[in-house]
């Protein structure tokens, strides 16, 4: 060890083996996080290097590449191969590609193959968040044979919930669960197995969207899932644990694009990051305000004359927003649950219609009542309602549709949809109350 790192050792003051031995590696991570970046590599430098790299593949993405960027390549490379290729391909595709380079030279020559072909597939799909440390089995072993096999490498594959089966050019030709196996005839052979169950194969392609995955493997209560090739050569399989952190990561993901923000940002993200994912979105929502702000102005005679509906307008607009808001989450969540049916989506927005349509009307009493007691305008109440009654029909099929659009046009349906529907509720609603005051009131 250099004279550097000894320094660096000795530096790890704040967080020692003795506060860490009972915790798990999350638990671990949550407190590294905490730490300055120096002290974070005080203390990875000062733990073996197979608890180092369960420390950190359980750190945020952006803590554990700056952490991994800053230690010596040879370090990094040894911490990489004690992780699954899975955690490792992570880490390094976030990495600068000059630091990725230095790094992959380093490792060993079977861990840099592995990590570069799965560096080649998207992150957002199968192939980006498989695992391929997982054991094959020949169908013409037999049941004894296969469960032996299993005890032999259960310690360096993916925990072993399923029996992948394979013909001798790695075709996937059936997958069996280990208690089928444990329950088998000893000599009965693998192949003769999957003819007796007859079960339908379960599995996804590489270039599949990594929330199709975790769609199917919800959808058949699977544990975990097969990734093939077109030719059906098994290339790895994706376990319920990394389904988990998808779900986790649209989930929070979504929420976060909805309204401008990075879909990657944490607590822990550097600030200068979150500033450049958030500005291009507001400076957008300025240029949308300016149209809200130019169909106001066009009726600037009409609030002049009745200063009133300048107190109303923000009533309208408020309850247009909120019922589009209420539909635009409704269609997010359904799009990520299911597999994408225009038809049946776009049923959903005629549905979402009616319910804009009954709350419309409900609100509409509600409000014209109050307007009515306010005002003593019998005219001034009808057009607060009937504004109300369309803006939140409008408010409900815009919420509805965005998602949609976005969709079809090959966008996150959840990317900054709220920007979009809140220029699209604000302006719309301005229009139809200003319109139907200068219609009826005026005149």
């Amino acid at each position: 060890m250099s004279k550097e790192n000894r320094e660096i050792k000795t530096q790890a003051n704040t967080l020692n083996t003795a506060q860490v031995d009972n915790l798990h590696p999350a638990d671990v991570a949550d407190r590294l996080e905490d730490l300055p970046l120096e002290k974070q590599r005080a203390f990875i430098l000062s733990q073996p290097l197979e608890v180092s790299a369960q420390y950190i593949a359980e750190m945020e993405r952006h803590e554990r590449v700056e952490l991994m960027s800053t230690l010596p390549p040879a370090v990094a490379a040894d911490l990489l191969e004690e992780m699954s290729p899975d955690d490792a391909t992570d880490i390094l595709s976030e990495m600068d590609p000059d630091v990725r380079a230095k790094i992959l030279k380093r490792l060993e020559k079977e861990d840099a193959v592995r990590i570069k072909d799965l560096l080649k597939f998207d992150p957002e799909t199968a192939g980006g968040v498989m695992n391929t440390e997982i054991l094959v089995l020949d169908r013409n072993l037999t049941a004894d044979q296969a469960i032996q096999l299993i005890r032999d490498n259960a310690g360096e594959i993916e925990i072993p919930y399923y029996a992948y089966i394979v013909d001798e050019q790695r075709h996937l030709i059936g997958v069996l669960s280990l208690r089928d196996l444990l329950l088998s005839p000893p000599a009965k052979t693998l192949n003769s197995l999957l003819q007796e169950r007859n079960q339908q194969l379960v599995f996804v392609t590489y270039d599949q969207d990594k929330e199709e995955v975790a769609r199917l493997l919800s959808k058949y209560d699977l544990l975990a899932i097969p990734v093939v090739d077109y030719e059906m050569r098994l290339l790895g399989i994706v376990t319920v644990d990394d389904v988990i952190d998808i779900i986790q990561e649209e989930a929070s993901e979504d929420m976060q694009t909805m309204v401008g923000a990075g879909s990657d940002e944490t607590l822990n993200t550097p600030w200068i990051y979150s500033v450049k994912k958030r500005l291009p979105w507001l400076i957008l929502n300025v240029f949308n305000s300016i149209i809200s702000a130019s169909v106001v102005n066009h009726f600037q005679g009409t609030i002049a004359q009745m200063a009133v509906l300048a107190v109303l307008m923000p009533i309208v607009a408020n309850q247009a927003g909120n019922t589009g808001q209420q539909a635009l989450a409704v269609m997010i969540r359904q799009l990520a649950l299911e597999a994408f049916q225009p038809k049946k989506f776009w049923r959903a927005v005629l549905k979402e219609a009616r319910v804009g349509a009954v709350n419309g009307l409900i609100v509409a009493v509600l409000v014209y009542s109050g307007v009515y007691l306010w005002t003593h305008n019998f005219k001034l109440a009808m057009v607060m309602g009937v504004a109300l009654v369309l803006d939140m029909i409008f408010g409900a099929v815009a919420g509805a549709s965005i998602p949609l659009i976005l969709k079809a046009l090959g966008r996150d349906p959840a990317h900054a949809s709220t920007i979009f529907l809140t220029t699209l509720t604000d302006s719309g609603s301005f229009f139809t109350f200003l319109g139907l005051a200068s219609l009826f009131l005026f005149r």
